[in-house]
């Protein structure tokens, strides 16, 4: 994924990707609602992220859809963390995950099932 959006880009996002096509009228409702952010602040970035080919939008009232989807951007950003600070190392994140707090159980077992998926 080429685009690189911004946490408060994500955000507008966020809402596209829980409550599927919607209204920019309505976007900026819940983010009113959830961050406090004035119509004027929600509809900027709906409209950056329209330009960086995120949203496309469409008539009646100003309808946005989400082009890209959470998954890319969840992967895109996992990658970027990993480069960044961890120096590309898988291993080195896992390590620095693991080690932050004891894990439960079934946690432990959840994450066995998901590294024996892999092999």
């Amino acid at each position: 994924m080429d685009i690189k959006l911004f946490d408060s880009e994500l955000k507008i996002m966020e809402v596209l990707w829980r409550e599927g096509d919607c209204t920019a009228k309505h976007i900026s409702d819940v983010l009113k609602e959830e961050t406090g952010w004035n119509i004027n602040t929600t509809y900027t970035l709906i409209k950056r992220c329209i330009k960086k080919g995120a949203i496309e939008r469409s008539e009646p009232n100003f309808t946005c859809h989400a082009l890209i989807p959470k998954e890319d951007v969840q992967e895109a950003e996992t990658n970027e963390l990993i480069n960044k600070i961890y120096d590309g190392s898988v291993d080195k994140l896992f390590s620095a995950l693991l080690g932050r707090k004891k894990l439960t159980a079934e946690q432990i077992e959840k994450l066995k099932q998901i590294v024996g998926d892999l092999e």
